[in-house]
């Protein structure tokens, strides 16, 4: 598999189940956000616009994904705010084989701002993606044990120590659209709902 399938298969709508574990604070939190993504083509507009935001020439880029999301985290549900949004990101390979190279964003998820972070299809089939910023650095990975069922986990490391592990389940669901208000958990408790900026998809 190459990083196109794997995002390939990533096209639909997900319900990610997270679980965070906060290292320096020494506590943990869980909760969900529904995500919808759609593969892009290599001479869609979104993918040109980003190429072009980083100055890349548009004909290097294999295609690209456009990624929205829902959420919400508890401490601000209490004042009816949610967490939803959407990004673009572009696949640049480093060769013709496209299992690795750079991942063009118009946004990062450690700091909001336009990001060129590196990907690597390993050996097990699993998608690698590594980013360096400023002030932290994070390393995120993808596998599928079926075609719907999606894990991961996420890595943050600040450069002061504070660091931030991550694990999600998601599976795939059989609608086509997000609903218009983000879902609480199964089994209808309070499950802290977390903030979508903890993925290098941007939720």
């Amino acid at each position: 598999m190459h990083a196109l399938e794997f995002f390939q298969q990533s096209e639909g709508v997900w319900r990610s189940h997270r679980i965070t574990h906060h290292l320096l604070l020494r506590r943990s939190e869980s909760g969900n956000t529904e995500i919808k993504v759609q593969v892009l083509v290599p001479d869609d507009p979104k993918v040109i616009e980003i190429c072009q935001l980083h100055h890349v020439e548009p004909s290097q880029a294999i295609g690209g994904c456009f990624v929205q999301w829902q959420g919400a985290m508890a401490w601000d549900r209490d004042e009816g705010e949610h967490h939803q949004g959407s990004t673009v990101f572009v696949l640049v390979p480093h060769s013709k084989t496209a299992d690795s190279g750079e991942l063009l964003r118009e946004r990062g998820y450690a700091e909001s701002i336009p990001v060129v972070g590196q990907y690597q299809v390993d050996t097990q089939n699993g998608l690698v993606l590594t980013t360096e910023y400023d002030t932290m650095s994070s390393q995120e990975r993808f596998w599928f044990p079926n075609p719907h069922l999606r894990l991961r986990t996420t890595t943050v490391k600040s450069f002061g120590g504070f660091n931030t592990t991550s694990f999600c389940a998601e599976s795939k669901l059989a609608q086509t659209s997000l609903p218009t208000q983000p879902s609480l958990s199964d089994n209808g408790s309070k499950q802290p709902l977390l903030s979508p900026t903890y993925s290098w998809w941007g939720w």
